[in-house]
């Protein structure tokens, strides 16, 4: 008997580990795509406890109460032979945590493997506690505290990544804290480079390759690569990526929270500050509009003293920034009064054409492959820091035509003898319709239109995501929607409209859209995706 029991008590013990590694893992990802924030992660777990508690801990615990009853009442040792029997059976039948692939996988970065260590350090002192008290016990009594001791490392999983998060905040504080001394040193041994700061609640990232594009013409300039926009981007890109032949960096500033952009300026202040645009993205996490725009404010608050400034005053909030500035204000706009304007938009197979006016009241005609009306604010940005720079508007122009949309940004692609829209890295109220009415343009086939909606816009998420798809009713010819309760207010809004509802197809994840596209889709059709969240949002 006693050997029979010690069989099934490796078993349990191998299975118990091979689940506790598994959960670990998923909320260390997790944990990671909310970006290392205690906060966030929290609330992640607050609104999903059904990956906290799963049934395999129920039974676990049912099997805890059937051996507690058994040592009890000193019932005979082959209950014991039951419930270890059963132990690795519950933990070999739960469902497993991620039914797809994950968009983007866990990645083992030091940062992370210091995290992983901790974590699994944490995890095993349950285990470690419950396997000391069973050895004092002795058989079969000490059964129970051993697989007490299991179970809650098991349950405890999300709990020990949050633990280990916060006992890692000093270290990684201090980590932080000498990669930004490094890129102060490395900024201030070169008075000669001039850093160009872009935020905004969108274009960021169109605006600074469009910026880097156009200024290369005369200069050697690095734009830092995809979105890196936090602390640590700015200091990965300034510590391993300029180079001494560098004249220009072109750096995009993202927000979170108030108090974001003076931590980045504090690293790099920008000797030009190029604001695009203020909205309701990160709504959820800066609280109101007023918050967002004081926030993306202090670029022009806190850029070096005599600081060049270009702003968007198509955007109200935006415009009131030209008082805080201290140097040069650029002012571009499709609707307002300003220097650097467009006029006689022109759309067409091969792109987009219009007429730049320039400070001078000089013209010249721009054409480019970026689609939607925001692109051309965001060339005007461009065309007001080239101007700044001394360019003249045909060099501009000749740049300008160069350069490719950024990808999954309204990137234009064939699959085939399908189209592809690919805007699956940003959305937000005003992008999100800019890409909508685009994809109605299109009259080579049916329209349809992938989302998941929009995130992150706090009390007016679910307004927005029902005005979007009122919007896509217009312009749409089969809506999927990714996520029955995410999309939830999308179909309102499409169904208010008098969209047919046999033309609405709800999934759970990306890869069945792609399943129901497969069955659908015929050559011609052109074919939006409009966002794409991260695994967190999964309702697969």
């Amino acid at each position: 008997m006693s050997i029979a029991l010690t069989g099934l008590a490796l078993l349990a013990t191998a299975f118990a580990g091979w689940r506790a590694w598994r959960r670990l893992r998923y909320f260390l990802h997790l944990f990671q795509l909310e970006g290392y924030k205690p906060r966030e992660y929290g609330g992640w777990i607050g609104t999903h406890r059904h990956v906290v508690l799963r049934r395999s801990h129920l039974a676990g615990l049912a099997l805890l109460a059937l051996g507690a009853a058994a040592t009890a009442f000193r019932w005979p040792a082959w209950i014991w032979l039951l419930v270890m029997a059963g132990w690795p059976v519950a933990f070999a039948s739960s469902r497993l945590y991620r039914s797809t692939q994950p968009k983007k996988p866990l990645a083992y970065t030091a940062r992370m493997k210091r995290l992983l260590t901790t974590a699994v350090i944490l995890t095993a002192v349950p285990a470690a506690v419950g396997a000391m008290l069973g050895l004092e016990r002795g058989a079969p009594s000490g059964w129970l505290p051993y697989l007490a001791g299991l179970w809650l490392a098991d349950l405890g999983a999300p709990l020990w990544v949050l633990l280990a998060g916060y006992l890692m905040r000093p270290v990684e504080a201090r980590i932080q804290a000498g990669f930004k001394r490094q890129a102060r040193r490395t900024l201030a041994r070169r008075p000669d480079l001039t850093v160009i700061g872009i935020t905004g609640s969108y274009g960021k990232t169109s605006t600074k390759f469009i910026i880097a594009e156009i200024l290369r013409q005369r200069y050697s300039v690095l734009a830092s690569p995809g979105s890196y926009n936090t602390p640590m981007g700015l200091c990965l890109v300034i510590n391993t990526m300029l180079k001494p032949e560098h004249q220009i960096l072109v750096l995009e500033y993202g927000i979170r929270y108030r108090g974001d952009i003076q931590e980045l300026t504090a690293i790099a202040a920008p000797d030009v500050a190029v604001v695009t645009t203020v909205g309701v993205a990160h709504l959820e996490t800066m609280g109101s509009i007023e918050n967002i725009a004081l926030e993306k404010g202090d670029l022009v608050r806190y850029a070096r003293p005599g600081a060049t400034v270009v702003l968007n005053v198509d955007n109200p909030h935006v415009a009131a920034m030209a008082g805080e500035a201290t140097g040069r204000v650029w002012r571009v706009a499709l609707e307002a009064e300003a220097d650097i304007t467009a006029r006689d938009i022109r759309y067409g197979p091969d792109g987009t054409s219009f007429l730049v006016r320039d400070d001078t009241g000089t013209e010249h005609r721009f054409t480019t492959r970026l689609l939607g009306r925001h692109n051309i604010l965001n060339i005007l940005l461009g065309v007001a820091v080239g101007r700044a720079f001394g360019l003249r508007l045909r060099q501009i122009a000749y740049a300008v035509a160069r350069v490719q949309p950024v990808e999954h940004r309204l990137q234009l692609r064939r699959e085939g003898a399908i189209t592809i829209i690919d805007d699956a890295f940003n959305s937000n109220p005003v992008g999100a319709r800019n890409a909508v009415e685009i994809l109605g343009h299109f009259d080579t086939g049916r329209r349809v239109i992938v989302t998941p909606g929009m995130v992150e816009l706090g009390a007016r998420q679910a307004e927005e995501n029902r005005i979007l798809g009122t919007h896509i009713a217009c312009h749409a010819d089969l809506a999927v929607l990714v996520g029955p309760e995410q999309t939830r207010p999308i179909r309102e809004g499409l169904i208010e409209a008098g969209f047919p509802e046999d033309r609405i197809r709800t999934v759970g994840s990306l890869f069945e859209a792609q399943e129901v596209l497969q069955t659908y889709l015929r050559p011609g059709d052109v074919v939006l995706y409009e966002n794409d969240l991260p695994d967190q949002y999964d309702e697969s």
